[in-house]
């Protein structure tokens, strides 16, 4: 239980309904836990998450509007005191060190068993990070200095944060004004993007650039 005898209030921001629900429902069985809401867009999830003032936020990478990772970002910001953990389908070796970065107490992938989330959670609220082995020796392998993690294993890992996001949305077929109108840019930075994630790739047309980002989308998001 909370401090005061409450039960600890979690806010799930995922876009689909179906998973919301299911997640909803395995915390809602807990003694200790109660869900304050849900959202399915960075918009509605920002305003709802104001009002609810939840412990706990669990966040999806892929959201309506911003991605999961500007969300955490900004409820860093705004909500500095608020538990976040991530519960994905994007494979954690690309997301979950940018997921920390942003203010995230944990990364699990939706590949594990639900129950995983009602343990990250109990973990978090122990004051621990949640992550799954592997990626946690990765990322203690990269503290102490061995070359061999701290190596580029993609060349996605080389993204800014909002350049992966603007590589994913191109893979999803939006154009740079759809880009720009769902991210709150203006076309000429999304142009600007476009170019040095083909630089960083070693891309040399645009199509070629649609192609890689139409191929990493379908298959999972595993490159």
């Amino acid at each position: 239980m909370a401090a005061d005898g409450a039960k600890h209030s979690v806010f799930i921001v995922d876009d689909h309904p179906l998973v919301c629900t299911a997640i909803a429902g395995l915390i809602n069985q807990q003694k200790d836990m109660a869900v304050s809401g849900t959202a399915g867009e960075y918009r509605a999830a920002m305003q709802a998450i104001a009002a609810a003032r939840p412990e706990i936020v669990i966040v999806d990478i892929s959201l309506g509007g911003k991605n999961g990772i500007d969300l955490i970002k900004d409820l860093r910001v705004l909500h500095p005191k608020m538990l976040t953990i991530v519960f994905s389908m994007h494979d954690e070796a690309l997301y979950a060190a940018r997921a920390l970065q942003a203010g995230a107490r944990g990364y699990i992938m939706k590949s594990e068993p639900p129950e995983k989330i009602i343990d990250g959670i109990r973990q978090m609220l122990a004051g621990k990070i949640v992550l799954s082995e592997p990626m946690r020796d990765r990322l203690m392998s990269r503290m102490v200095g061995d070359k061999a993690a701290t190596a580029v294993a993609s060349p996605l890992e080389s993204l800014s944060d909002r350049e992966l996001t603007v590589f994913e949305l191109i893979g999803q077929g939006l154009g740079s004004s759809q880009i720009a109108g769902k991210i709150s840019l203006s076309i000429h930075t999304v142009q600007s993007y476009r170019e040095r994630i083909k630089q960083k790739l070693n891309l040399r047309r645009a199509a070629e650039l649609i192609q890689h980002a139409v191929q990493w989308v379908q298959s999972g998001k595993r490159m």
